[in-house]
């Protein structure tokens, strides 16, 4: 036992020198036109093979027209993200939000890629932009310097001006479907990553920020943990700190805490004395014990008789399908069925999914453990996928299935808050709110398209040559309720957008105008 785990460890860490050392030269390397065709066709495919709904907004025709001309505009040797900036806008013109493009950049080690909230990681990570008239303005200080004050305007970083940045990334990105609001909230959100691809992990950038008419220049440093001196207390101190961080690990465990970012995924409040008005955000679908937490919240909802519920899901990305159904069962006063049956493109493409790809070496060593049962999982996945009338295959997602509403559902007036970062399993929890007219909406269109998304099950393909790695899903996954409008997101009953006035005024326009409405409603 004991030489297993000394080669594992030996083959973990020359593994991981490996890893750095290909991903280095893969910055620089060039590439031939020849090779990087191949690449073009290797992926389109991959896409044509194994997406199920790969001309849901744009036609075969057109994409072949596009993939063709992509070829042809390579006609001498490019480095790999050189290629990327060719190759992603033609994979956007799917327009399907899940399916990307990532471009080569320096390898994270190990320990930031396990635990990317360490001490010594990325320093924009811990602040929230938001774009205004094409101009990117630091919103929320979650890193704590001291000298920025929301808003602030981001004038630029080690020399990169936004605007640069905008221009380099935004035909990179897409929505699902037609709507722009999910690129503009996309862009803000990945602004610091699009500053990792071109600096790297640095132990500090010095960036320029205006506020109001004051220009300040400021040197971000990555975090460092800061250790409180040993103090001597007393035994019955230590007895109530050791209790005091048994409850909050309690509280991270049960509503998912993110440590970049300071915020829980999940989080219920009163706004007025009387818990007679609840807001529950949840910013996103993937931390987090859901079952506890939403059984425990509406719970507490019906003992205190609440009689209205916000429901905030702005810039939640989605995440885990059985967690948005659960949270439904919650907000419904009936039976349901979430999704609809999941077309797949063929029995098979389940087997691409995820698995290995895109972990650390340790990582992957310790779910392999798993890989037999992994293996017959999906082979009884294989058998579950059917074809209908139509000769499309179906796959049945747990979701797909009918389900009661809880006991202890809530029954007074919903309203849900939404925007362009709504997306995914988020969005489709908001068209079941939406089509059931369960709730009245407020916000902006979401950036997820009102029937649905290709996600579910994800596959990630390494093109041999470039070695970009394509992420795309291998389920179209549908709400139950559906509109005749192709390819936009839900619309709000009450549309409002914040404007960086009300960023300056600490104003939420959204959040105000349904307390307001909902007060008044009194």
């Amino acid at each position: 036992m004991r030489r297993t785990l000394i080669l594992l460890l030996i083959a973990f860490l020359f593994g991981g020198c490996l890893s750095l050392e290909k991903s280095t030269s893969s910055l620089t390397a060039l590439h031939s036109p020849e090779k990087l065709k191949s690449d073009a066709d290797f992926i389109y495919g991959k896409l044509q093979k194994l997406h199920p709904c790969l001309d849901n907004y744009t036609s075969k025709k057109e994409l072949d027209f596009k993939f063709d001309s992509l070829k042809l505009s390579i006609t001498s040797p490019m480095t790999s993200n050189e290629f990327f900036f060719r190759l992603s806008p033609v994979i956007a013109a799917i327009r399907q939000g899940h399916t990307r493009v990532s471009p080569i950049n320096k390898k994270l080690s190990v320990k930031h890629e396990i635990n990317p909230g360490m001490p010594g990681t990325l320093q924009f990570f811990q602040y929230d932009f938001e774009m205004f008239d094409n101009r990117f303005y630091i919103t929320k200080n979650i890193g704590g310097h001291k000298d920025i004050k929301p808003p602030s305007e981001l004038v630029s970083v080690n020399n990169h001006t936004p605007q640069e940045i905008l221009r380099k990334y935004r035909n990179t990105l897409t929505s699902d479907g037609f709507n722009q609001t999910f690129i503009e909230r996309r862009l803000s959100k990945d602004l610091p990553s699009y500053l990792y691809y071109e600096d790297g992990l640095a132990d500090s950038v010095v960036c320029e920020l205006r506020y109001r008419d004051t220009l300040l220049r400021v040197c971000l440093r990555r975090n460092t943990k800061y250790r409180a001196p040993k103090v001597a207390i007393s035994r019955a101190q230590r007895v109530e700190e050791r209790f005091a961080r048994k409850k909050e690990n309690s509280k991270r465990e049960e509503q998912g805490y993110n440590e970049i970012t300071r915020t829980y995924s999940k989080n219920l409040s009163f706004p007025v004395p009387d818990s007679s008005i609840a807001i529950l955000k949840i910013n996103d679908f993937s931390d987090g014990n859901h079952q506890k937490f939403y059984r425990e919240t509406f719970r507490l909802l019906d003992t205190l008789k609440t009689k209205t519920l916000i429901l905030d899901i702005r810039d939640n990305p989605g995440g885990e399908l059985r967690d948005a159904a659960d949270l439904f069962s919650y907000l419904t006063d009936t039976s349901f069925v979430f999704i609809d049956k999941s077309e797949v493109a063929s029995k098979a493409s389940l087997f691409y999914a995820n698995f290995f790809k895109g972990n650390p070496l340790i990582i992957n060593i310790i779910i392999s453990l798993a890989y037999p049962m992994e293996m017959v999982i999906r082979g009884v996945q294989v058998l579950m996928v059917t074809k209908d009338g139509d000769g499309r295959y179906l796959f049945p997602f747990p979701e797909s299935t009918k389900s009661n509403c809880k006991n202890i559902h809530f029954k007074g007036k919903e309203y849900v808050l939404i925007n362009g970062g709504t997306f995914s399993a988020a969005c489709i929890l908001a068209s079941n709110l939406k089509g059931s007219k369960r709730a009245f909406f407020v916000g902006e269109e979401t950036g997820g398209d009102y029937n649905g998304t290709v996600a579910g099950r994800m596959a990630t393909f390494t093109l041999p040559e470039s070695r970009l790695k394509v992420t795309f899903g291998l389920a179209h996954v549908q709400p139950c309720y559906k509109t005749g409008m192709t390819g936009h997101g839900i619309f709000p009953d009450v549309r409002i957008r914040p404007t960086l006035e009300d960023r300056r005024q600490g104003v939420d326009p959204e959040m105000e105008y349904v307390l307001k409405k909902v007060t008044g409603d009194k």
